[in-house]
């Protein structure tokens, strides 16, 4: 048994594999050859919270770890194991090896569910998840203008300025939210906002949206009417977790008693089981709140990469 370090998943996990792993993982949960399970929490008084989720293909299986506090931030360890016969076979930092893999997962949506002429990107956030959604974004869509806005206006114009010059791309920090995804092709948010951070007037016909900044049902970034009135097709990485943690779905739902459960799987739309956008005036949504199963897939990779030196 092995440990592998952050800098070994630096240097062996890039965005384009990692996408292309995503999309793997979304035609193995299509096909019934994975199996995943959502995400569990012990919550204590002290403010620590203990977060799990396991998942399992015929190579590997395992279980993402991580504790959290608003004093320490957040600590990731991936623990894998050999499908053939159980045995444990590393553990894995998994701080970047997550914030990876969830980047890919919006490149993915955005390669199935944007237009094939979307060439704008607007992000609502700066902090640690957002820097990964351009680079997996970019690797789908030729991007001609990314728009980034978030509150400190210092820190906007320093990820941007930062962004720009790391992807080669042409980013701009927005004055409002509002101009960061007017006119958009394509949509961001990566916030841990506990209301709704843009309008659903704001969004044009055709965008596509990732939502991936909130897990908590008490949370959510987008609009009841954007929803549940203005999207054409609303996807989930999982029903079953969407259910326990997308404050984004539950919260119209429950403002709006009665109405059936808004979103399809997305690996229905991957595994050709539903067309996806079907026009070019679509509004698309993903609302992503991550799955092991991409943990398990990334971590395989890198752990055969770090074998072959």
């Amino acid at each position: 048994m092995i440990h592998i370090g952050e800098d070994a998943v630096l240097r062996h996990l890039t965005m384009a594999r990692c996408v292309e792993l995503v999309e793997i993982s979304f035609r193995q949960l299509a096909d019934g050859s994975a199996v995943n399970h959502p995400r569990r929490r012990v919550i204590l008084k002290t403010g620590s919270i203990l977060h799990y989720m396991a998942a399992g293909n015929q190579e590997y299986f395992g279980a993402k770890v991580y504790s959290s506090n608003p004093k320490t931030g957040a600590h990731f360890q991936f623990l894998l194991y050999r499908s053939e016969d159980g045995m444990p076979i590393a553990t894995v930092d998994a701080n970047h090896l997550g914030q990876i893999r969830t980047g890919a997962s919006s490149g993915v949506a955005t390669k199935f569910l944007a237009r094939p002429d979307a060439d704008t990107l607007g992000v609502i956030g700066s902090g640690f998840q957002a820097r990964t959604q351009i680079a997996a974004i970019s690797e789908v869509r030729k991007l001609r203008e990314v728009r980034v806005w978030s509150r400190d206006a210092a820190r906007r114009a320093a990820f941007a300025r930062e962004c720009g010059e790391a992807f080669g791309l042409n980013i701009v920090a927005a004055a409002t939210a509002r101009e960061a995804v007017e006119g958009m092709g394509v949509v961001v948010t990566a916030t841990s906002s506990k209301v709704p951070v843009l309008e659903s007037s704001w969004i044009s016909p055709g965008t596509h949206i990732n939502a991936m900044g909130s897990n908590w049902t008490v949370k959510r970034e987008l609009p009841t009417d954007l929803i549940l009135d203005r999207a054409s097709l609303v996807t989930v990485d999982s029903i079953e977790d969407a259910l326990l943690e997308s404050g984004d779905l539950v919260i119209p739902l429950q403002e709006r008693p009665g109405t059936p459960f808004p979103a399809i799987e997305f690996c229905d739309v991957v595994g050709s089981r539903h067309p996806g956008r079907r026009s070019h005036t679509d509004i698309t949504v993903f609302k992503s709140n991550g799955l092991a199963i991409q943990d398990v897939l990334a971590a395989g990779y890198v752990f055969e990469q770090v074998l072959r030196g």
